[in-house]
């Protein structure tokens, strides 16, 4: 996990300083920022990342983040299910890229367009994100939780390249939170995966 986690005016900023869009629609409420926090370890199979959600309301900005993990656990990078490697999310902002949906028959944000992935296909624990194995497509990069009745601490199994928090009780606040975003403004949402090296001084 990272040190110190950043305020909504260090997300904001750093969404804005790479040309990404801040949402916030005062009016309406609930529009919704949801975004994830790739931290620098690239070996760890802890939920050692944030994902996060961002709205203003009534002038203030409302913000929530959750340990989670954004990278796949140990057990899919060294037994990949994809013939070219097992799938990492490329940081970058995806939008209209989700939708409230389902994740192995429970509701969660479910992957409606294409998403760009590493592929990382040698088999060891270690993160490996090279560019020239970027593909882009449907993936079922889907953002869920992992063990339904209590928090994970391990991913192991649970990610194979999802987004997955940690705890399904802050797993449910999220979905909350998407269902009235979605009541307001459809069944849309833009991700946006950052790295804890955008928060560097």
């Amino acid at each position: 996990m990272m040190k110190m986690l950043p305020s909504p005016g260090m997300i904001k900023a750093a969404m804005r300083h790479k040309g990404y869009v801040v949402f916030g629609n005062e009016a309406k409420g609930y529009d919704l920022n949801l975004f994830g926090i790739r931290t620098n370890d690239d070996h760890s199979n802890k939920f050692n990342d944030i994902v996060g959600v961002m709205y203003l309301a009534q002038g203030q900005w409302n913000h929530f983040m959750f340990p989670a993990t954004t990278d796949p656990g140990i057990y899919w990078r060294e037994n990949p299910m994809n013939v070219d490697g097992t799938a990492i999310l490329v940081p970058g902002q995806y939008r209209g890229a989700y939708k409230v949906g389902t994740h192995k028959g429970y509701p969660a944000l479910q992957q409606k367009k294409p998403l760009k992935v590493y592929r990382d296909g040698d088999k060891d624990e270690i993160l490996d994100m090279d560019p020239s194995t970027i593909k882009e497509g449907m993936y079922g990069i889907n953002i869920h939780r992992a063990n339904a009745k209590q928090a994970s601490s391990e991913v192991n199994k649970w990610s194979a390249g999802c987004q997955v928090l940690a705890d399904p009780f802050q797993f449910e606040f999220l979905m909350a939170l998407c269902e009235k975003a979605k009541s307001l403004f459809g069944n849309s949402f833009t991700y946006t995966l950052l790295e804890e090296s955008d928060f560097s001084a």
